[in-house]
């Protein structure tokens, strides 16, 4: 057969050429079979069977219980929706991390060319002359060579991926391709949390806001009253003291709660990717804030292909992994094979002819390591090292996963039942500022109860607004534990 194989081809071409071409295209075929180093095994997945402090109802993992892509539109709130597509689209960590991404993909790129052979062209013009008082020239009579030389050709080299080294390197840098993509949507992830977190923040310092800003219209009119009363001669100054103090009180607290909405506006501008000198939103002047949806939890289990940061994780041990195979793929030898082919003629209108053809094939380049002092045990024992390191890493970042879904989940629950109790004290302080208010009218108390009630009512309602809040807050926070809706791309390239 090795022999049918050679008479294919013109007899022009050297039988040695041919021999060591062929058995180069036989060590190609060959270099297929094998592969070094571990194979990679996924690490393996929690075997909590449902979140502590999830709901009583049975969990599910099915794609139906998860939460949409765009998890924010489980709020129905248009506003969120356009703050979050504005994000997304011009926020500059946003473009960074598309930008890294770009950078991994083209990383891969270059060194998928290590798997292909390396073919240039080459064209070339020179004019030379020997000396004519060399040896070799002495030996030709003291005559010296001189003339032009035209060439064309090309040439190529390829190492023979035997053992499967550069497969290894290769599907090192896909999986740093893929961290890396599960990077970008880790932040794109965190930053459309940060955008909901800002958004109720605001909404609920409107809600604030608004409360104190009736708060202060009923002081000013409880301190007109007081004055008229102490003017007719039915009250004393201290009551009258007391009501401006509880007027101002009022309005400092409102003032107060503008500076903060001022802060979180600067912050959300800033997400959202434009100045913080822009008004974002303007102040609801009757805002109202909604219940907060229900997010369908799942199964731990499925809070690897949940969260992206998981996922990028799972990708650098993979990378870690194929990494100790490229490292054990030093100890092997390696094979280059090189070539050329072209003309060269002294004369331009010759360089087409036959007679000016020339090529080579080979050399097959043999490398094999011997001695280096231990360096490639050490440098094999460095990358074991690394993958150790990186799942011990993964598993700490699994657990923190869990930690992070649990605590939500308990602050959801708990700001649910402080909500409940909270609604029965904003009742009953509304109720208490009623009486207190008619029994001073008719002179039975001082108006020293009518501020006490006061204050606990709107105390009342600002906590009410705030637990609120709060609950919106955790329900973000139990979206973005979960993953948000994300689920994991193909892979950029698949290694075999």
């Amino acid at each position: 057969m090795f022999d049918s194989l050679i008479r294919m081809f013109p007899p022009k071409f050297s039988r040695h050429a041919l021999t060591v071409g062929v058995s180069a295209a036989l060590a190609l075929m060959a270099s297929g079979c094998s592969t070094i180093g571990p194979n990679f095994k996924a690490p393996a997945t929690v075997q909590t069977p449902a979140y502590r402090h999830a709901d009583a109802a049975p969990a599910t993992s099915s794609d139906a219980a998860r939460l949409p892509a765009t998890w924010w539109t489980v709020f129905n709130d248009p506003t969120l929706n356009d703050l979050e597509e504005r994000a997304l689209r011009d926020n500059p960590g946003a473009k960074a991390a598309a930008q890294r991404l770009v950078q991994a993909q083209a990383q891969l790129g270059v060194l998928r060319a290590g798997q292909a052979p390396n073919v240039s062209v080459n064209a070339g013009v020179s004019n030379s002359r020997t000396s004519a008082e060399t040896s070799q020239a002495l030996a030709l009579g003291g005559r010296s060579i001189e003339g032009n030389n035209f060439s064309v050709g090309a040439a190529f080299s390829y190492e023979l991926d035997i053992w499967g080294r550069v497969r290894r390197v290769i599907e090192a840098a896909d999986a740093q391709a893929l961290a890396a993509q599960d990077d970008r949507d880790a932040v794109l992830l965190m930053l459309s949390s940060q955008v909901a977190q800002s958004y109720w923040q605001l909404r609920g310092l409107d809600a604030e806001q608004a409360i104190l800003v009736n708060a202060l219209a009923a002081r000013r009119e409880a301190q007109e009253l007081v004055e008229a009363r102490f003017d007719a001669g039915l009250t004393n100054e201290l009551d009258v003291s007391r009501a401006r103090v509880e007027r101002a009180n009022a309005e400092a607290d409102l003032h107060e709660v503008q500076r903060q909405r001022n802060t979180v506006e600067h912050a959300l501008a800033l997400l959202v990717g434009v100045s913080p000198s822009t008004r974002l939103l303007a102040a609801d002047a009757t805002p109202r804030l909604p219940l907060p949806p229900t997010i369908p939890v799942g199964l731990p289990a499925s809070l690897l292909s949940q969260r992206p940061d998981l996922a990028s994780s799972v990708a650098n041990l993979r990378a870690a992994n194929a990494q100790v195979g490229v490292a054990e793929g030093m100890f092997y030898p390696s094979l280059t094979l090189t070539g050329n082919f072209g003309y060269a003629s002294e004369s331009l209108r010759d360089l087409a002819g036959g007679s000016a053809r020339q090529f080579s094939v080979g050399p097959l380049a043999l490398s094999l390591p011997i001695f280096d002092g231990g360096r490639n045990k050490s440098n094999l024992a460095l990358y074991k090292a690394r993958y150790e390191e990186a799942v011990a890493n993964h598993e700490n970042r699994l657990l923190t996963a869990l930690r992070e879904v649990e605590d939500a989940l308990s602050d959801a629950q708990q700001r649910q039942k402080q909500g409940d109790v909270q609604a029965q004290a904003q009742e009953a302080a509304s109720r208490a500022l009623l009486v207190a208010q008619a029994r001073y009218e008719r002179g039975v108390s001082t108006y020293l109860d009518v501020t006490d009630a006061q204050r606990s009512a709107l105390a009342a309602d600002r906590a009410a607004a705030q637990i609120r809040t709060q609950r919106l807050l955790a329900s973000v926070a139990v979206a973005r534990a979960l993953g948000g809706g994300w689920s994991q791309g193909p892979a950029l390239a698949t290694v075999r």
